[in-house]
């Protein structure tokens, strides 16, 4: 079938898209936080084991992320005034509600994650979906107190009815759809599609591709160089996905520490989060 869910634009025919203070690149940091089930296999960095129940060596892994791994990252992004768009599990809420008081202090951007990254809502009914949606809206809205304006399934799923019944949540925006380097609008009426980082992405390069700290930080630096060349005729956005258990690995963290001051050193950088740069574009002319 073809994809009726948003429709082709060539980057090189869209009217110019400006950004606050006339700023070239919007960067935003996509920091995934996440709950994992122990006795389901998920993301692994061995194989051997991750049909085991439990599998210590893999869940134990990923659960650095939110004992450790995250307030790392924290601290980096605290040292170059950046504010996390934290992908947010709503299981978090009770399994670790720790964090989510730090983000509040820290004015995060808080984008619904789904329940845990054990459940991908692909292939639900779609009124099992809109009840799991909107219980996952409601858990984060309430713990964060503040509305949800976007939302970016486990593993990028989604089915045909999400961005429809996210609408009729209130939600403005997905990231799921990684196909531009600027907003487009969802034929859903007042639904965006955001860019995320597949390629951009510590889970696909340290994990997929056993990239080292070093050839990280060259990825972002040449990533952020070529958006900026781009962004001379038209705004462009730039998102670094991070998964705390990943590059908050203590070998890691000089290397991101390293591309945040890179990027923050720059003129004509607007450093914000997803929220931001959604609403901003769905009040421009190019909206």
């Amino acid at each position: 079938m073809d994809n009726e869910l948003y429709s082709y634009s060539p980057i090189v025919q869209r009217p110019k898209l400006t950004w606050p203070n006339g700023a070239r690149v919007a960067f935003y940091v996509g920091v995934n936080v996440e709950h994992y089930e122990v006795d389901k296999p998920a993301t692994s960095i061995f194989a051997g084991t991750a049909h085991l129940k439990p599998d210590p060596l893999n869940f134990g892994w990923r659960d650095y992320g939110p004992r450790v791994g995250i307030w790392r990252v924290a601290d980096a992004l605290d040292k170059y005034g950046m504010r996390a768009s934290v992908l947010l599990n709503s299981d978090v809420v009770h399994h670790y509600p720790e964090i989510i008081t730090a983000g509040k202090q820290r004015d995060w951007a808080w984008v619904a994650h789904g329940k845990n990254n054990s459940i991908f809502q692909a292939g639900m009914p779609i009124e099992e979906e809109r009840r799991y949606l909107a219980d996952v809206v409601k858990t984060i809205t309430d713990a964060t107190e503040r509305p949800v304006h976007g939302w970016m399934g486990p593993g990028l799923s989604e089915t045909f009815d999400t961005p429809r019944l996210l609408r009729e949540l209130g939600l403005s925006y997905v990231l799921d759809w990684v196909a531009d380097d600027q907003p487009f609008a969802l034929r859903v009426p007042g639904m965006l599609s955001v860019p995320y980082a597949i390629e951009l992405n510590d889970i696909s390069m340290f994990v997929g591709k056993s990239l080292s700290g070093e050839g990280f930080y060259r990825m972002i630096v040449d990533q952020f160089d070529q958006l900026y060349e781009d962004s001379k005729d038209s705004g462009r956005v730039m998102a670094l996905a991070l998964h705390p258990f990943v590059i908050g690995q203590p070998f890691r963290h000089k290397y991101l520490e390293k591309a945040l001051a890179y990027v923050a050193a720059h003129e004509g950088v607007w450093l914000t989060t997803s929220d931001e740069i959604a609403a901003h574009y769905a009040a421009s002319s190019a909206g």
